[in-house]
């Protein structure tokens, strides 16, 4: 076989990794850490600001204590409700019939309460709600409580 009848011969790779795998990869500079610092910062401080003015706000929670059915036409609904003392709310009860269609629906009216009343300082105060409904009811909860004025 003469020379000619090979085929040319192709270079060898370089072992270099920068030549296989790439050069290396530019850092960031001082400025654009010192941004990314200083944004993050921001972002924090922010996230802050809005957890502590969140809870500020006036909010209210309820919790459900139990019902009754003294006949088809009435529900009786016994609740929880806990808020700042000085500020009424309104909460929407509903009975529920065995297949947990509502069969009667009504908002109650939470008054402001004494301040010194119990061990949280008046704030969880207990109620009950009379519900009038169109057939059996076999359950009673509590939907919703708000604030009225907040609402708006």
């Amino acid at each position: 076989m003469t020379s000619q009848d090979q085929p040319a011969a192709t270079a060898p790779a370089s072992p270099s990794l920068a030549n296989r795998y790439g050069g290396q990869k530019r850092t960031l500079s001082g400025k654009a850490k010192r941004t990314i610092l200083i944004l993050a910062l921001v972002a924090g401080m922010a996230f802050m600001a809005w957890i502590s003015t969140s809870n500020a706000t006036d909010t209210v929670t309820f919790k459900d204590i139990g019902y009754s059915t003294p006949d088809a036409t009435l529900a009786e609904v016994d609740f929880q409700v806990t808020k700042e003392p000085a500020t009424a709310a309104k909460c929407s009860v509903k009975a529920l019939d065995s297949k947990f269609a509502v069969v009667g629906w009504k908002v109650v009216d939470i008054a402001p309460n004494a301040a010194d009343a119990g061990s949280d300082g008046g704030r969880t105060t207990a109620h009950r709600a009379t519900v009038r409904t169109e057939s059996q009811a076999v359950s009673g909860v509590v939907d919703n409580c708000w604030i009225p004025d907040a609402a708006k």
